[in-house]
């Protein structure tokens, strides 16, 4: 199609022009593309009211962990640069370490001892982001697979969580830099973990074990916060556009959707899906971990298929399996299909049907 012609007493467009639109007046228009560090940024930023309300409700020993992982990651990652022969000083200030760090405080129990958050991170960054080649190389999401790692190496240690009434700072500061941990003492169970020992101890209903202190309105005691913090950061991030729609909408929906199945089969043994939506990490897997560019799925119809796997499997384990929360595992398990979701949903290619040409 031909653009249209000026009229004869009209002038030649200028660059100087100060109104664009009198000389961009043909597509394509093509927007800048972001930087990783500011797109690093934005999820950093984003993370924010998460973290604001962890402090305020869990554990404020948090941000001391925040900054033992930080340190960890920037550290190890230049020394594993510096030894690959790649510039360090670009991918150090990109920032996608420092989100990994993050990820992995915010998903552990904030009383770990120190050198447990130093092992998690360097997992992490130099097992799955370094070896299958860099940042985005690896084709698992790194912090999920340093939360498995950690938990089937030291179990007790990550089912150790502050108790419902919460400790000071000094007693979580103590448990964090190596302190005595008297389990029944200083330490507690999440929501998840708790209704888990609490219906498959006795008759008890999910009503009953729902009368605990552990437990709020919806969810854990805090963790309801908690779950608000993490969608306010996610409404950013997709207001911003640094994520789409797609699998934060396609994990929760179908959370709510198995979780609501077997709650309407029996209500007695199964919690609501408001529970698990506002319980454990659900807000904080649907907005920065399920999102995750890299591992996950590409194609419009394969992230609602990726998500939806993620939160088909996560409820499974935590109704079935042996571990309260199962959405670490659900991730890695999709991850490996993520290749084969891409393939079968990828769009056909313009002036082709089914692969032939039309």
């Amino acid at each position: 199609m031909r653009p249209c012609a000026r009229k004869a007493n009209e002038p030649r467009p200028s660059r100087h022009d100060p109104h664009p639109a009198s000389f961009m007046i043909h597509s394509p228009y093509i927007r800048k593309p972001a930087s990783v560090q500011a797109v690093m940024f934005g999820v950093l930023l984003a993370l924010v009211p998460g973290i604001a309300v962890y402090v305020w409700q869990i554990a404020s020993v948090v941000l001391v962990n925040l900054l033992i992982a930080t340190v960890t990651a920037v550290a190890a990652e230049a020394l594993v640069l510096r030894m690959r022969g790649r510039p360090v000083a670009p991918a150090v200030t990109d920032l996608s370490a420092v989100v990994t760090a993050w990820l992995v405080v915010l998903a552990f129990p904030p009383i770990v001892p120190w050198w447990l958050t130093v092992l998690a991170v360097l997992v992490a960054i130099v097992a799955v982001k370094h070896l299958y080649g860099g940042l985005g190389q690896n084709p698992f999401n790194p912090a999920m697979v340093a939360y498995c790692a950690m938990i089937v190496a030291y179990p007790s240690l990550m089912s150790q969580w502050p108790p419902a009434g919460g400790l000071d700072f000094a007693s979580q500061l103590d448990l964090v830099l190596g302190g005595a941990r008297q389990i029944d003492a200083i330490t507690g169970a999440t929501a998840l973990d708790t209704l888990r020992t609490g219906l498959r101890a006795g008759d008890a209903n999910v009503a009953e074990v729902m009368q605990l202190d552990a437990f709020g309105l919806l969810g854990g005691r805090g963790w309801e916060w908690l779950a608000v913090g993490y969608l306010a950061g996610g409404l950013y991030l997709l207001a911003r556009g640094i994520i789409t729609w797609h699998m934060p909408v396609a994990f929760l929906a179908a959370l709510a959707a198995i979780s609501g199945a077997f709650w309407l089969f029996d209500a007695a043994r199964f919690a609501s899906p408001a529970f698990h939506l506002a319980s454990g990490g659900a807000m904080l897997a649907a907005f920065f971990i399920v999102t995750d560019p890299v591992s996950g799925a590409t194609t419009p119809r394969g992230k609602l298929i990726f998500a939806a796997g993620i939160g088909l499997v996560a409820y499974l384990i935590r109704a079935f399996g042996a571990f309260p929360e199962g959405i670490a595992f659900a991730v890695l398990l999709m991850n490996l299909c993520a290749p084969l979701i891409d393939m079968k949903t990828q769009p056909s290619v313009f002036g082709h049907r089914g692969g032939k040409a039309s």
